[in-house]
């Protein structure tokens, strides 16, 4: 069997989203760095990144909806643009001496808007480029995995903390010009066809229409339950690591900055390496239950853990599982959703990950005042477990095997 070949075009995408991703992360330091120079207050400081991902739980379907009513390549291009220009009126705010806090947390909320209709955008343009191949999908996926952890998580905030130290307005002159590069790159990509809509229906409607289409599938409703219990739960232990890290692992700053990048290392090698080949050897189904298992009992490992390597290694096993779960459940809803549909259910999909992560955090600082810094992720470790064991057959091989039949034979029907 021929062996599938990812297009050129693919190529501009991944650098793209890979350029954009160094200029996010850069910003993604600056603004907390910002806000503190603002204003000193804990909670001050906290509402500026959650103002980031505010968008998501609030606007989340609709902005499905539009998507699927909207050519999405000038979707990603134009929501590029609006983040160039939002940046660039933030560069020349601040040489003024106009930034304030209510300024921040608006420029923040309005940079999360955008990000989010270029995220569902790109999730439903990518199978129209590649055709709907799960080869190509699982690669392309494992591809921009990756360069969005090397961009977002290693290279971009160590940057960004640089730049904000030798001027405060450079990080966010540099992210400006990254999505300008990113715009530029996108439009030169092929378009793909507007899927046909019912011209008299109203956005709600087809934002219940997706958010519908999800509950009644039980694979899909699957794919969407797991990553939003996992959100969940890493909200959970994400809210006190750094005080685990300090109390029980006796880390410093400098550790604590390596114990980061075990997990975002983990997460590279198994989106980009191994997700092929744990896919092929179990098949789709049964590889999701594994990693979902994987996640869970690293998870307690890391919460028992006392010495600092086995910790970081521990780490690093949590971060290889999520990435390949996210890699293959990405690929395979990306195969069996219809077009028409495709920006509803991952925006559907976002929605229900995005509220669960900030409810974790406030679960798992309250768990950590009343019983301790360990016990998040002892409770993490068995919502993890719980949950993989009751959508095993939710997104069993069978189950996914007889959706991508379908899928096959009449891409219209997909998983209906």
């Amino acid at each position: 069997m021929t062996k599938p070949i990812m297009p050129r075009s693919f190529g501009r995408l991944w650098t793209a989203a890979t350029i954009s991703s160094v200029g996010d992360g850069a910003t993604a330091a600056a603004l907390p760095l910002m806000a503190v120079v603002l204003d000193s207050d804990p909670l001050v400081v906290s509402l500026v990144t959650v103002a980031v991902f505010a968008p998501y739980p609030l606007a989340g379907l609709f902005a499905g909806a539009l998507v699927d009513r909207w050519d999405r390549r000038r979707t990603m291009w134009v929501a590029d643009a609006g983040r160039a220009a939002l940046l660039a009126l933030t560069v020349v705010a601040g040489m003024l001496g106009w930034l304030s806090i209510p300024v921040l947390l608006a420029v923040a909320f309005l940079l999360g808007s955008a990000g989010l209709f270029f995220d569902v955008a790109a999730q439903a343009y990518l199978p129209d480029l590649l055709d709907r191949d799960q080869t190509l999908l699982r690669r392309a996926n494992g591809y921009l995995r990756g360069g969005s952890s090397a961009g977002g998580q290693f290279a971009g905030p160590p940057a960004g903390s640089f730049l904000f130290a030798a001027g405060r307005m450079l990080p966010f002159a540099a992210d400006a010009l990254s999505f300008v590069a990113s715009a530029v790159l996108i439009r030169t990509l092929p378009r793909t066809p507007v899927p046909e809509r019912d011209p008299g229906r109203s956005v709600w409607a087809d934002a219940k229409e997706g958010f519908g289409y999800v509950l009644k599938d039980k694979l899909l409703l699957g794919l969407s339950l797991r990553p939003a219990v996992g959100n969940l739960a890493f909200g959970a232990f994400g809210a006190v690591l750094v005080l685990f890290a300090q109390g029980e692992l006796k880390l410093h700053s400098a550790g604590f900055g390596l114990l980061l990048s075990a997990e975002a290392a983990g997460g590279l090698l198994g989106a980009m390496v191994l997700a092929g080949p744990v896919e092929k050897l179990l098949g789709t189904g049964t590889a999701l239950t594994v990693t979902a298992l994987v996640e869970g009992g690293a998870t307690l490992a890391f919460g028992l853990a006392r010495d600092p390597w086995f910790a970081g290694a521990m780490f690093a096993v949590l971060g290889c599982a999520m990435g390949t779960t996210m890699v293959l459940g990405a690929s395979l809803r990306q195969v069996i959703v219809p077009a028409r549909l495709m920006g509803r259910v991952a925006a559907a999909t976002r929605l229900v990950g995005a509220s669960a992560a900030p409810l974790g955090a406030v679960l798992g600082g309250w768990l950590a005042a009343q019983a301790g810094l360990r016990v998040p992720y002892l409770a993490a470790s068995g919502v993890l477990v719980s949950m993989t064991l009751v959508t095993i057959t939710m997104t069993s091989n069978k189950r996914v095997e007889a959706a991508l039949a379908r899928a096959k034979a009449s891409p219209a029907m997909a998983a209906a």
